[in-house]
């Protein structure tokens, strides 16, 4: 159920369970001990007291709670349906939770987020170290960009850590896969930035949603994970086939908790999407269907960067009212479905394929 504020109504709104944290076990904490040793490593790589306070928040936002490690588990899960063989595997997914973390911390560079992950986003940190050190400029400016070259650390030393899993053939083998994720990945924020500015139709968003979630966040990983246990192109298209359904309903349940979302549970305003904008197949599905007043209404608030409380509550209701809302939880529940069929027709392991199943839909029906 979502109380729309001062509208002092409230409306279903999908599943009535939640999930809080649908990826953990022991292969998060193999991550997390990888991560934690290579960022150790790098403290005092420049000697420098404001170097290893900048190590000391990535190491901070890249192990923190909150980061779910869901493309780490895509790929183990990948490994693991066809027969994990070969070691390192846990190395190349800390080289795709580090290249996460240069993803979202450029990305809260771009639209200019105060929080994330319920902390100070890293650009904001940065700048209160200036005022706190009293340095000339502009503090915001100096947050920003130096958050930009810890970003780009970020993808540089995903790099190596991809590099270091393994041997030569096998890293060369899933070169190509892990290339790809990253062109998709940049190609899919493009496209959002540009459709910020330009507009953006309802298969302009779906576009999006798949290079900036679906390939990057779901089938990507499953098929590296997979190309490093030794899959070949048809094992590969199969996860692909599980992999794209399932990655847009994951991003399609991502636009539903950047409106409707608890702050506290999300670490991320609720406000920011509709203060920034941002073109979702929530919002297209919403203008197609909107009145004349509604259309009026979403063009006042959507994209304000001065947005209220009361102004978010305006657009929430016209998103339920339209079935904006109804209609992106039928085609979450439509593509997790796709994704589970998928999987029961692949030829994978049975155990890897049930955990897939599993978390497949604890993932359609998160709440963070």
């Amino acid at each position: 159920m979502i109380n729309l504020g001062g509208a002092a109504r409230t409306v279903a709104a999908g599943p009535t369970t939640v999930v809080s944290d649908p990826v953990a076990g022991s292969f998060r904490e193999e991550v997390d001990a990888v991560l934690a040793d290579f960022l150790a490593g790098n403290l005092d790589t420049a000697g420098d007291e404001d170097w290893r306070h900048g190590i000391e928040l990535l190491r901070s936002f890249v192990l923190g709670a909150a980061g779910k490690r869901t493309r780490p588990t895509f790929c183990h899960l990948g490994w693991r349906a066809r027969g994990g063989d070969g070691p390192g595997v846990v190395r190349v997914a800390a080289a795709l939770e580090l290249f996460h973390a240069f993803a979202l911390i450029h990305d809260d560079v771009m639209d200019d987020s105060d929080t994330r992950r319920g902390r100070p986003t890293l650009h904001v940190d940065l700048a209160d170290r200036h005022r706190r050190r009293g340095w000339r400029g502009d503090a915001e400016r100096f947050g920003r960009n130096t958050a930009i070259l810890w970003g780009d650390l970020c993808l540089v030393w995903s790099e190596q850590l991809f590099q270091s899993g393994g041997s030569a053939e096998r890293v060369a083998r899933v070169r190509t896969l892990f290339q790809r994720m990253r062109v998709e990945a940049v190609l899919g924020q493009y496209l959002d930035v540009r459709a910020e500015v330009a507009g953006a139709g309802l298969a302009d968003c779906l576009r999006i949603l798949r290079y900036k979630c679906a390939r990057y966040t779901v089938e990507r990983p499953l098929q590296i994970g997979a190309a490093w246990a030794g899959a070949d192109d048809a094992g590969l298209a199969a996860l692909s086939r599980v992999g794209v359904p399932l990655g847009e309903a994951f991003q399609l349940r991502d636009d539903v908790l950047g409106v409707f979302g608890d702050d506290g549970l999300t670490g991320k305003s609720n406000l920011t999407d509709l203060r920034d904008g941002k073109a979702t197949v929530l919002m297209a599905l919403t203008r197609q269907a909107a009145t004349a007043a509604q259309s009026a209404e979403i063009e006042r608030w959507h994209g304000d960067p001065h947005l209220d409380r009361a102004g978010a509550d305006v657009l929430r209701e016209i998103i339920v009212d339209t079935g904006g809302l109804r209609r992106v939880e039928e085609m979450i529940a439509t593509r997790t479905e796709e994704a589970v069929a998928a999987l029961h027709d692949a030829s994978i392991e049975d155990d890897a394929r049930t955990e897939l199943v599993g978390l497949a839909r604890r993932l359609s029906v998160r709440s963070r």
